[in-house]
């Protein structure tokens, strides 16, 4: 027995000893850090600062284990790695290990770009592709040695820091998708090594810097959807190594500079949506190009015959040009060419019979071809209005379907089946479409015609139509209409024939379901396309998600359509504006869900209550009112010499905006029935109104007694009249009858902002922050129009919260024009009575007379202020005791307690980030300096988070200490105290003394009773 345990004893030991021969080391080895104890801190600095959570750092970062690596994905396409070189040489010669690349891609990563990467010396590659990340990019980087820096698809804001220029290593910069902005910093002219600059879908703007000249080692530049200014440089022509340059939307102006033969190495050249003058299709040497996009760059003369010898093209896109003359025969060798996009030019002749027959994916629709087709379908080529209309102005191939008469209206079901909603049927449009296609049906009095598909997305065969997965989002009246969408990657034209001639309603139905509401990397796409309605851009980059308010809600646009020879146009046209890679690359261009067209002086069924009242809006504020007001008060006065030419305007103005019978009103207003009266002003009576297709409206009926204005409002509104925008309360029309004149408005359920914010109790509305943000952006949209977009630049004088209207989802609309003038930059001086309202004015305008846009954007911050705290502008708590908002506001940035204006009545139920924005944007504007002042379109993207806000200069006006507590006391020290007490009709004021006057605005149409006015009296 003792034998045998000595000898189990032994073979113990022995197997210990083999054990720790060949195990000890592999443990002791899993135990050892390739990277040192400082570089793992690094790590973990720059993972807080990108709010990544799940690092395993008790795991070596270089082993490709525990989370630092994906499995078994290649370093192109991992979305989380962290790779090292261990190739280094150590102080003591052994091999250690660095860091050498960083990628997070589609991770979502909520926090900050991390400035100490310089901590990681060997760093070469950092890539944090589609998250949520916000904040700057840091100057700091301008000290590493990184070759690739990518950050498309990130919330980022700012300019571009000089000191990025400082990087020499620096071979690929890629920024897209951001909301970065301000001029490109000229030294990244220093970068002789960068091969790839992507600087899409940001804000920024300037001129491209003259040093850019310097990047002679470019190989791709990617410029689109920004606000850059100037002509495209010539000093592109230095970039001979280029093979991908693409400028779609970019704000730049052509022509192309002719050096753009000198680019030999291109194979992707995209140039879109160029103003400019016309000019002729540049020279091009590029032979091996595969991709020739010159889309919409007001290009003239003929097709030129070298393009058939680019025998590797697989892409040519020229539409939407003033290309004239033949398809030259030579032609006929593209037929090998995947896509062709010729529509929208004046090519004439005959098209080829070889590319007719053997031909793919042509689009040549819209052109002045020989008619030689009596179909509107032909394979795969798109020949709709492809020869010139005829004088009816209807499309060659649809001259042999018959016309029913008195076709009235059309309901489209885009993308979708057949459906019924309410008494009306919409038809069928789940047609699948090609790249370049037109579909007619027989039986049918419309069709549509799509042109283009969508690039980069790696699909074989794209979908037009988009399958709508989650409907209760969604309208539940009306989710049918929101079960597809049809889309297009270039342009969606629709077209209606056989109508009765006539002033009609066009309804676009619009839904977002390409993106997410929620904090990720999916939320961050913009859509953006323009709209055209018989040819006439009425919308400009419309963003769905904006006027929608949010992802997976429905907005309906109304528009007005004159059919003068019963056709009907509606084009939905990709500018090159918006994002194109989010959530993922071909997601752009427009989308659509439903049309509805009606022709108001048929008697046509009704769709239910939810469609036909809500879609409709509210009171208004005319933008030509007192035109008409005006001529009637002459008339009124005995002006009798002058009738002819009084009734000669109102006959010439009703033609531009429409009329109404007399008996049309009646009926709407059950003759004028007193139930249905909503408000008594300074120019008459105002009415609700259900007009028989069940658009609420109101009425106002013109007064006798009326007595103010001149002849020289009549001319400036009667141009004003042409304006019209989402964000300005529209005039539907007029009623011109006997001794009678009625103005039609847009009817407005939710009266005015004032009334929503600090009116009579009952009346005041829950108003959470995304629904005050809204409304404040839309305010500024409306302003940025009439500033800088309109073809009018009109000044309005009076915005307040009273002359803001709100429709039934809120939406803000700009009302009450009878003070609007014409922005007239060589006649700044009012020489007249200085007209507003006492609180709102500018200063230099209110005392000087000085009259420019800027006294509106003054205007504006106040209104925000408003918004923000819920509080009226000015308030008196004695006869001697006069508090200003604004004052407050300043005080509190002064204390750096500028959060503690949000209006208490909101709690924490607010977007902090959001409020602090709003807040010195108001600020900015209410300078008291007004070239300070940021234009209305700055002030829109600061809303919006496209734009950073410039810091606040510190400096305030010094009050007395008394003064300060008092208004402490007063904005702070009651918190339950109704806000409802506002201003009475002393605010529209006219002191001899300073010569400033007030009309009625639109709070005349809904009055408030004397007794619970908006704030307290001023005495």
């Amino acid at each position: 027995m003792k034998l045998n345990h000595t000898f189990l004893i032994v073979i113990s030991l022995s197997l210990l000893s083999h054990l720790a021969k060949f195990c000890l080391p592999r443990l002791w080895l899993k135990r050892v850090r390739f990277l040192s104890l400082s570089l793992v801190e690094a790590l973990k600095e720059i993972a807080v600062t990108l709010g990544k959570l799940r690092w395993n750092y008790s795991a070596d970062p270089c082993s490709k284990e525990s989370g630092w690596y994906d499995d078994e994905k290649s370093l192109d396409m991992a979305t989380n790695a962290v790779t090292c070189d261990c190739n280094f040489t150590g102080a003591d010669n052994k091999k250690v290990c660095h860091v050498t690349s960083i990628i997070f891609r589609e991770q979502s990563l909520t926090g900050y770009l991390p400035p100490p990467l310089f901590r990681l010396p060997f760093l070469r590659n950092f890539d944090v592709t589609r998250n949520y990340l916000n904040g700057t990019i840091p100057k700091e980087w301008g000290s590493t040695k990184l070759l690739n820096i990518t950050l498309l698809g990130n919330r980022l804001t700012g300019p571009i820091p000089k000191e990025l220029g400082n990087i020499s290593t620096l071979e690929s910069l890629i920024v897209e998708i951001n909301q970065l902005s301000g001029p490109l910093p000229p030294e990244l002219g220093n970068l002789s090594r960068l091969l790839r600059l992507g600087l899409t879908s940001n804000n920024f703007t300037g001129e491209l810097p003259p040093r850019f000249a310097e990047l002679t080692a470019l190989q791709e530049l990617r410029l689109g959807d920004n606000n850059f200014t100037g002509q495209i440089p010539d000093f592109i022509q230095n970039w001979t190594n280029l093979s991908r340059l693409v400028i779609q939307g970019s704000g730049l102006q052509g022509p192309i500079p002719s050096g753009i033969s000198l680019l030999e190495k291109l194979f992707d050249l995209r140039i879109s949506d160029l103003n400019g003058p016309e000019s002729l299709v540049p020279q091009l040497n590029c032979k091996d190009i595969k991709t020739l996009i010159l889309r919409s760059c007001n290009l003239t003369g003929e097709l030129p015959g070298y393009l058939a010898g680019m025998t590797k093209l697989k892409i040519l896109d020229l539409s939407f040009n003033k290309l004239s003359g033949e398809i030259p025969d030579n032609f006929s060798s593209l037929v090998d060419v995947d896509y062709i996009y010729l529509t929208g030019n004046q090519l004439t002749g005959a098209v080829p019979p070889r590319l007719l027959e053997k031909a793919e994916n042509v689009d040549l629709s819209y052109n002045n071809f020989n008619a030689t087709n009596t179909d509107c379908e032909e394979q795969s080529i798109n020949l709709f209005a492809s020869s010139a209309v005829d004088n009816a102005g209807l499309a060659t191939c649809l001259k042999s379907r018959p016309c029913p008469e008195n076709r009235h209206n059309l309901f489209i079901n885009c993308g979708g089946g057949k459906v019924e909603i309410g008494d009306n049927i919409y038809d069928d449009d789940s047609v699948l479409p090609t790249p370049a296609s037109s579909s007619f049906l027989d039986g049918k009095f419309w069709g549509y015609s799509s042109t283009g598909h969508f690039l980069d997305d790696s699909i074989d065969v794209d979908n037009y139509i988009v399958n709508n997965d989650n409907i209760s989002i969604l309208s539940k009246d009306n989710a049918q209409l929101y079960m597809n969408a049809r889309r297009s990657a270039i342009s969606l034209t629709y077209y209606g024939f056989c109508l009765v001639n006539g002033i009609y309603n066009v309804r676009l139905h619009f839904a977002e379901i390409s993106f997410t509401g929620d904090e990720s990397y999916k939320s961050l796409g913009r859509r953006a396309f323009n709209v055209y309605i018989q040819g006439k851009l009425v919308w400009k980059d419309f963003n769905i998600v904006i006027e929608a308010g949010g992802v997976g809600k429905e907005v309906i646009r109304n528009f007005t359509a004159n059919v003068t020879k019963g056709t009907l146009e509606i084009r939905l046209y990709w500018a090159g504006k918006g994002t194109n890679a989010i959530p993922t690359r071909g997601v752009y261009g427009p989308l659509i869900y439903a049309i509805s067209v009606y022709y108001p002086d048929f008697e046509i069924p009704g769709e239910s209550a939810s469609i036909s009242a809500g879609i409709v809006a509210g009171i208004v504020a005319a933008i030509v009112f007192v035109v008409f007001l005006l001529l009637v008060i002459l008339w009124w006065r005995g002006c009798h010499g002058h009738e002819d030419e009084m009734a000669q305007d109102l006959k010439v103005l009703a033609l531009q905006i429409g009329s109404f019978t007399l008996r049309q009103i009646k009926a709407a207003t059950n003759n004028f029935d007193a139930a249905n009266k909503i408000g008594e002003g300074g120019f008459g009576s105002v009415y609700k109104g259900l007009l028989s297709d069940g658009t609420t409206i109101a009425v106002k009926q013109l007064s006798s007694k009326s007595k103010q204005g001149n002849r020289e409002f009549v001319t400036e509104l009667g141009m004003i009249s042409a304006l019209q925008h989402p964000h300005l309360v529209k005039l539907y029309g007029c009623c011109i009858e006997g001794n009678q004149l009625l103005l039609v408005y847009q009817y407005m359920e939710n009266n005015s902002l004032a009334r929503a914010l600090f009116g009579p109790e009952e009346f005041q509305l829950k108003l959470d922050w995304g629904t005050r943000h809204k409304i404040c952006v839309g305010i500024a949209r409306g302003l940025a129009y009439l500033h800088e977009e309109s073809r009018l630049k009109i000044v309005h004088r009076d915005i307040k919260a009273t002359n803001i209207l709100l429709d039934k989802d809120l939406n803000s609309k700009i009302s009450d024009f009878g003070l609007a003038k014409l922005d007239e930059e060589d006649n700044t001086h009012i020489s007249t009575k200085i007209a507003g309202t006492y609180g709102y004015m500018a200063p230099e305008y209110a005392m000087r007379g000085y009259l420019t846009d800027k006294a509106d954007i003054y205007s504006f911050g106040v209104v925000a202020l408003e918004v923000v705290s819920g509080r009226c502008n000015i308030s008196y708590q004695k006869k001697d005791e006069c508090f200003h908002l604004l004052d407050w506001a300043h005080e509190l940035k002064k204390t750096g307690n500028l959060i503690d204006l949000v209006d208490a009545r909101l709690g924490s139920h607010f977007d902090k980030e959001q409020a602090l924005v709003m807040i010195k944007v108001a600020l900015l504007c209410t300078d008291a300096t007004p070239t300070l002042r940021p234009v209305m379109s700055s002030v829109v993207s600061m809303l919006e988070g496209k734009v950073a806000v410039p810091v606040l200069d510190s400096d305030g006006a010094i009050r007395a200490e008394k003064k300060l507590e008092a208004m402490r006391k007063h904005f702070e020290g009651d918190k339950d105290q109704a806000v409802g007490e506002s201003i009475t009709n002393s605010m529209f004021t006219e002191g001899s003394g300073t010569g400033i006057t007030s009309l009625p605005s639109a709070v005349d149409l809904y009055p408030i009773p004397l007794d619970t006015d908006y704030c307290q009296n001023i005495e």
